[in-house]
C-alpha cells in the first residue's frame, strides 16, 4: 500500500534516476517542469490532475489579461492615430489653401485686356523701400548723380507749357542720372525687384503730361547720355544717345553736308522724339520720326537689354519692334541708343511768306498746293492772333502783318526752287493772298522762318500773373482742314480766351495755343474737347505729333475703338506686367474715378 501512495511524479523521478534514457512522455514533463521551476511543498502535496487544472486555468486567465491589455492599447493607439490623421488632413488642407491663394492665376486665353479686367498696379513707394533703393542707386551712379531736391523733382514732373498741371503728389522720390545703357539696366533691375515705378526724362518739352510721376517712384534723367556715338557718313546713318538734341545733331552733321530732318520744338531731344513719334515743320516732305529711325537699344522693365535691328536701310527680319517703341512714350521700355537715318542737305533752300484775309482762304491755298503736287519742303500756318503775339513779343527783327499767314519752305536744285516759288505764288494769289514775300538770301530765310519757330514762346510771353498755357494738336485728312480750323478759331473767339492757331498744315496737322487762368479752366477744357472731338468725327486723330500722355488717353477709344485700345493694354502689360514704366500714360490700367472722364 505504501508503494501505491507514491505519486506518479515520484515514480517518474525514480525512473529518471534509474534510466539514463527517459520515455518521450517523461521527457516532455521534464521540459515543462524545467520551464516552470521546481514545485513547492504545497504543490507537491496536490494531485497531478489538480496541478494540471490549476496550471491551465492560470494560463487562460493570463491570456485573457493579455488580450484585455492588448485591446486597451489598440483602442488607445487607434484613437491616437485617428487624431494624428485628423491633424495631417487639416494641416494639408491649410497648406493647400495657402498655396492655392499664392499661386498665380490661370493664364488668360484672350487676345486683349479690357479695362474692366485689370487690377490696380501694386507698387511699393514706402519710405523704407525708397531709402533702401537710394543706396542701391548710389552704388550704381554715385551720390552726385542722384537728386532729391524739391525744385528739381518738380521740374522733372511738369512744365509751364504742359497741358497737365503739376500736382503735389505727382513728383518722384528722386531723380537718377545714369551715364550708360548698363547703368540704366541696373537701375531698372533695382526698381523691378523693389516694385518702384519709373518715369523717363530727356528734354522735357512734351506737352500732354507725358512725364508726370503719377505713381511717385523714380525719374531717370538721361542728361548725362548726350553723346553722338558713331557717324557712318557713307551709309547715311548716325548712332546717338537719348539726350542728344536735334539742333545740336544737325550742327555736327553739317560738317559732313548731312542733316536730320525731324524738327520739333526747340530743346527737344532724341529720346523724347522717339517716345512721342514727333515730326515738325519738315514732315510734309520728309515724314515723321518713324521714317528716320533704323534701330533702337531699349532697356525693358525688368532690366533686360534688347536691340531691335542692325543698320541696313531695310529689313524684313521678325517683328518690327523699332516701330513699336516709337510713339510708346516710355511705357514699354527706355530707349538708351538710337540709330537714325540722315540725308544729304539740299543744294538750295528758300522761304516764302504769304498773308491772307481769312483762315479759310489760307487753308484753301494749302489744299490747292498739296493737290497740285508741288514738292515743297514745308507749309505752316499762323493765324492773325499768333502774328500779333509775335509782333508784341518782339522776338524777331521784322514787323509782320497781323493776318492769317502761310510760311512755305522750298528745297532742291536752284532751278527747282525757283520753279516751286513761282507755282506757289500763283496759287496763293488765286485763293486771296494779300502779299507774297520770298527770301533772296540765307539771312532773309532765317528772318522769315524765325516767326514760325517763335510761335509758342511768343504766346507764352503774353501770360499774366496766374495764367497757364494749354497747347494741343489734332490732325485731319487734308480736305477737312479748312473746316476744322475755321470752326476751332470761332470757338476760341467766342470763349473770350487768348488763343492762336499754328500748324504743319501740309499734312493736315495744326495746333491751338490757349492762355487761361484757374477760373477759366473749364472753358479751355471745353475748347480742346470740341476740337479733338471734331477731328475724330472728321476721320482724323486726337494728336498728330504731341502724343497721348495723360490728357488725351480717354479719346483713344473714340478714335480707334475699345478693342484696339484693349489690344494696346495687353501689349503694355506683356512688356511691363508690374506697370512700372510711365504708368497711366496712353492707356489706363486702372478704372477712372466718377466724373474723371469728360462726356463725349
Amino acid at each position: 500500500m505504501s508503494v501505491l501512495r507514491i505519486s506518479r511524479r515520484q515514480l517518474a523521478l525514480q525512473g529518471t534516476c534509474q534510466s539514463a534514457t527517459p520515455s518521450p512522455w517523461i521527457a516532455r514533463r521534464l521540459r515543462l517542469s524545467q520551464r516552470r521551476g521546481y514545485a513547492s511543498a504545497k504543490e507537491e502535496g496536490r494531485s497531478f490532475k489538480g496541478q494540471l487544472y490549476e496550471s491551465t486555468a492560470q494560463r487562460i486567465q493570463k491570456e485573457r489579461e493579455e488580450q484585455a491589455r492588448f485591446a486597451t492599447k489598440r483602442q488607445l493607439g487607434s484613437g491616437g492615430r485617428g487624431a494624428s490623421m485628423l491633424f495631417v488632413v487639416a494641416f494639408s488642407t491649410a497648406v493647400g489653401y495657402y498655396a492655392g491663394t499664392q499661386a498665380p492665376p490661370e493664364a488668360t486665353t484672350t487676345s486683349t485686356t479690357a479695362l474692366a479686367a485689370t487690377t490696380p498696379p501694386k507698387h511699393d513707394t514706402s519710405p523704407g523701400n525708397l531709402q533702401a533703393a537710394w543706396t542701391d542707386f548710389r552704388d550704381i551712379v554715385g551720390a552726385a548723380n542722384i537728386s532729391t531736391a524739391r525744385n528739381e523733382l518738380e521740374a522733372h514732373s511738369s512744365s509751364s507749357w504742359s497741358s497737365h498741371p503739376l500736382l503735389a503728389d505727382e513728383v518722384p522720390f528722386a531723380v537718377v542720372k545714369p551715364a550708360s545703357t548698363d547703368e540704366v539696366a541696373l537701375i531698372m533691375k533695382v526698381c523691378h525687384d523693389r516694385r518702384i515705378p519709373v518715369t523717363a526724362y530727356s528734354g522735357g518739352t512734351s506737352l500732354e503730361g507725358h512725364f508726370a510721376a503719377t505713381r511717385g517712384g523714380v525719374c531717370i534723367d538721361f542728361t548725362r547720355m548726350d553723346r553722338v556715338l558713331a557717324l557712318h557718313a557713307d551709309d547715311l546713318d548716325v548712332v546717338v544717345q537719348p539726350a542728344v538734341g536735334w539742333e545740336r545733331l544737325n550742327e555736327e552733321l553739317a560738317a559732313a553736308n548731312l542733316f536730320f530732318p525731324p524738327d520739333p520744338g526747340p530743346g527737344a531731344m532724341i529720346g523724347g522724339m522717339v517716345g512721342t513719334g514727333c515730326s515738325g515743320t519738315n514732315s510734309y516732305r520728309y515724314g515723321t520720326m518713324k521714317e528716320w529711325v533704323l534701330a533702337l537699344t531699349v532697356v525693358l522693365a525688368d532690366g533686360t537689354v534688347i536691340k531691335t535691328r542692325q543698320r541696313p536701310r531695310k529689313s524684313s527680319a521678325g517683328y518690327d519692334l523699332t516701330r513699336m517703341f516709337i510713339g510708346s512714350e516710355g511705357t514699354l521700355g527706355l530707349v538708351t541708343e538710337a540709330t537714325l537715318k540722315v540725308t544729304v542737305k539740299p543744294q538750295q533752300t528758300s522761304v516764302a511768306v504769304s498773308a491772307f484775309g481769312t483762315v479759310r482762304e489760307a487753308a484753301e491755298c494749302v489744299f490747292k498746293v498739296v493737290g497740285a503736287g508741288v514738292p515743297i519742303a514745308a507749309i505752316e500756318i499762323l493765324d492773325d492772333v499768333q502774328m500779333k503775339c509775335i509782333n508784341d513779343a518782339g522776338m524777331t527783327t521784322k514787323r509782320w502783318a497781323e493776318a492769317p499767314t502761310l510760311f512755305f519752305k522750298f528745297a532742291g536744285t536752284p532751278s527747282a526752287v525757283k520753279e516751286q516759288v513761282a507755282q506757289v505764288q500763283k496759287m496763293a494769289k488765286a485763293t486771296g493772298s494779300r502779299s507774297f514775300e520770298f527770301a533772296k538770301s540765307q539771312e532773309e530765310q532765317l528772318e522769315l522762318w524765325s516767326a514760325r519757330k517763335e510761335a509758342l514762346w511768343s504766346v507764352i510771353s503774353q501770360q499774366k500773373e496766374g495764367d497757364h498755357v494749354w497747347t494741343t494738336d489734332v490732325a485731319v485728312p487734308i480736305s477737312h482742314l479748312p473746316t476744322i480750323i475755321e470752326e476751332t478759331k470761332q470757338h476760341i473767339s467766342e470763349s473770350g480766351l487768348l488763343g492762336s492757331i499754328v500748324g504743319h498744315v501740309g499734312d493736315g496737322n495744326f495746333h491751338s495755343i490757349l492762355l487761361w487762368n484757374d477760373s477759366q479752366h473749364a472753358v479751355a477744357e471745353e475748347i480742346v474737347h470740341r476740337m479733338v472731338k471734331r477731328a475724330i468725327e472728321l476721320e482724323g486723330t486726337a494728336t498728330g505729333e504731341h502724343g497721348i500722355g495723360l490728357v488725351k488717353r480717354d479719346y483713344l477709344p473714340h478714335e480707334l475703338g475699345e478693342t484696339t485700345v484693349d489690344a494696346m493694354r495687353r501689349l503694355k502689360l506683356a512688356f511691363d506686367p508690374l506697370c512700372l514704366l510711365n504708368c497711366d500714360k496712353i492707356v489706363r490700367v486702372q478704372r477712372p474715378k466718377p466724373g474723371e472722364v469728360m462726356e463725349w
